[in-house]
């Protein structure tokens, strides 16, 4: 079929040119259709690699005549109103990008605005009818996604009229401000998201009082006050994601998961991860769960004198935690009582869009190039997930920045999200092969991590398991498999929200919802589970405070030390050192 065969049904089905006195018209449509179609089919999807990756060759798209028949016909028919409307009357741009008055004040930008869109709409439609294998459509679909986003008129200063009214009424100091912006921003090697300079870890985020009790070459214990007179008898240590830092858990004093849980009567300890720099280009996968993971574990209980504790996991943290667990479990040790796992991957068939970037070329690069010694730059981790919502993240700051000269106001989980981590290459690329690639770790004895067998059928302890709804890092799907390999008794929680904010709720905003489901069942798909559950309003902290205070013993009476008399005394203040490292 050739581009041009659907064309004269349309004009069959059509009758005369829609577009009458517009000489053209019609062929240039013909015209971008046919270069559209040639690009999606000479696609090739190693271009979504690491430069440089050997990628496979893609299999060839094609798409089924009748579907690419009716995308055609419904392009032309939109193309056809669009123009008639704008003869009539002013456009309706619905999309945020394009919502100022100016652009639709001005006939010429609301037309380049409203064909961009059409033809936004129109190419993903495409994307997603292209007959191919799962991955390659999937990736064809991200490609689209990005050139889109980054091809959208309000991104250049020549067609975005907001930019050029605020040039005008600032007699250009927008301009100048705009590229001290971008001077600025190429300094510190990121766009700016928000006002990084009106944020001090320590000061006005991290602020949680506490004590640094333990440190070694690869990460702080830090120790919280108790907030009440009391504590439970079993302490709670924390363990969030090394590929960022763990202030995301203590932003501030009224969203702080952390000084929440201290507020709930636990004795509550957290692992400050060291922001690796070359000394620590070659750590492996097992020295995190050996010399960070399983000495943190025993550091607390030392601290405590507790036999077992309760432990949490956040996102890789979490696929940490539990990788350390069953390495314990392989040795006979069971020194955590209750496990909690916060959007955390176990088992990795469903892992959403970052899917697009795993495969055997991609991951054998990175062995090559890291896989024996190197960093992983926190910059480069940080702008592959801003390119996940490239709209919201990128280009949106592009704009305010640069064209219209702006300051991002000041948010925290934004400055948070820029203050970026670097990952040793060894771990790293160890991580991406036997999770991501090959999902080894629910497989029973496949892999062998510090000289153990892993079985995660041998955590047979009582877990927490929560899932934000809309995550696109670790979907609920995948959130929700690990209640299909953990064998203990189980609850699991799901949020509204994405990655971060679904889990970043506390109780006082009285924002969201999340669901729960009290018959005990967890059948296999997750779609099953959330048929049967039920709305619960609010913030899921409360549910997931009173499920660990059952496992937490009885209360007895807080510390008023830091530490053990002894051995582990108070090093530094919270948050510590190694929290201010910057990448």
């Amino acid at each position: 079929m050739t581009p041009d065969q659907p064309f004269a049904a349309w004009q069959q089905w059509m009758g005369a040119s829609p577009f009458p006195g517009v000489p053209g018209m019609e062929a240039s449509l013909r015209d971008g259709w046919s270069k559209a179609l040639a690009q999606l089919q000479n696609f090739d999807a190693a271009e979504l690699g690491v430069a440089g990756a050997p990628m496979q060759q893609a299999p060839q798209i094609r798409f089924a005549p009748d579907k690419l028949q009716q995308l055609q016909q419904g392009y032309l028919q939109e193309a056809t109103e669009l123009w008639n409307q704008s003869l009539q009357s002013s456009l309706s741009l619905a999309d945020k990008r394009f919502k100022d008055d100016a652009w639709e004040r001005n006939p010429m930008s609301a037309f380049a605005a409203a064909v961009y869109l059409l033809n936004a709409r129109t190419l993903l439609s495409l994307a997603e009818a292209a007959e191919s294998d799962a991955k390659t459509k999937a990736r064809l679909v991200f490609a689209v996604e990005q050139w889109m986003a980054a091809s959208a008129p309000s991104n250049f200063l020549a067609f975005n009229p907001e930019a050029i009214k605020t040039a005008v009424a600032t007699k250009g100091e927008s301009l100048a401000r705009g590229v001290q912006n971008m001077l600025t921003d190429m300094r510190q090697g990121h766009v700016s998201m928000t006002d990084e300079s009106l944020f001090e870890v320590g000061k006005n985020v991290a602020t949680t009082e506490g004590a640094v009790v333990f440190e070694n070459d690869f990460f702080q214990l830090i120790e919280y006050k108790p907030l009440t007179a009391k504590v439970h008898e079993r302490p709670f240590l924390l363990v969030p994601p090394c590929i960022n830092k763990f202030y995301i858990l203590d932003l501030q004093p009224t969203n702080s998961f952390i000084r929440y849980a201290v507020s709930q009567g636990m004795r509550t300890f957290v692992v400050s991860w060291r922001n690796p720099d070359a000394s620590m280009e070659k750590a492996t996968w097992d020295d995190y769960i050996e010399k960070a993971a399983i000495t943190a574990i025993a550091t607390v209980q030392d601290i405590t004198g507790a036999k077992q504790i309760n432990a949490l996991g956040f996102c890789v943290g979490g696929t940490i935690l539990t990788t350390a667990l069953a390495v314990l479990a392989a040795r006979g040790q069971k020194p955590v009582a209750a496990l909690t796992l916060l959007t955390t991957l176990i088992d990795f068939s469903d892992t959403g869009i970052l899917d697009v970037f795993i495969d055997e070329g991609m991951v054998k690069f990175r062995e090559m190039q890291m896989g024996k010694g190197g960093l992983m730059k926190g910059q480069d981790m940080a702008s592959t997930f801003s390119f996940l919502r490239p709209n919201d993240l990128v280009w949106n700051y592009v704009v305010g920045n640069y064209l219209k000269g702006q300051t991002p106001p000041p948010f925290d989980l934004l400055y948070w999200n820029s203050d970026a981590t670097n990952l040793a290459g060894p771990f790293f690329t160890w991580y991406l092969r036997h999770t991501y690639l090959q999902n080894e770790l629910i497989k029973p004895g496949k892999l062998t991590v510090c000289g153990e067998k892993i079985d995660l059928r041998k955590l047979d302890i009582p877990v927490y398991v929560y899932g934000s709804r809309e995550d696109h890092i670790v979907p609920i799907g995948g959130a929700y498999g690990s209640t299909q390999h953990l064998p203990g008794k189980k609850r699991f929680a799901m949020g509204s929200s994405g990655h971060i904010a679904g889990v970043i709720n506390p109780p006082a905003a009285n924002k969201r919802s999340h669901w729960l489901r009290e018959d005990g069942k967890f059948p296999k798909d997750v779609k099953d589970w959330i048929a049967g559950a039920t709305e619960k309003p609010g913030s899921w902290w409360t549910d997931w405070s009173a499920w660990l205070a059952s496992h937490a013993g009885k209360q007895v009476a807080a510390p008023k030390t830091y530490g053990k008399a002894g051995k582990y005394k108070a090093i530094e203040p919270a948050p510590g050192r190694y929290v201010k490292a910057k990448a």
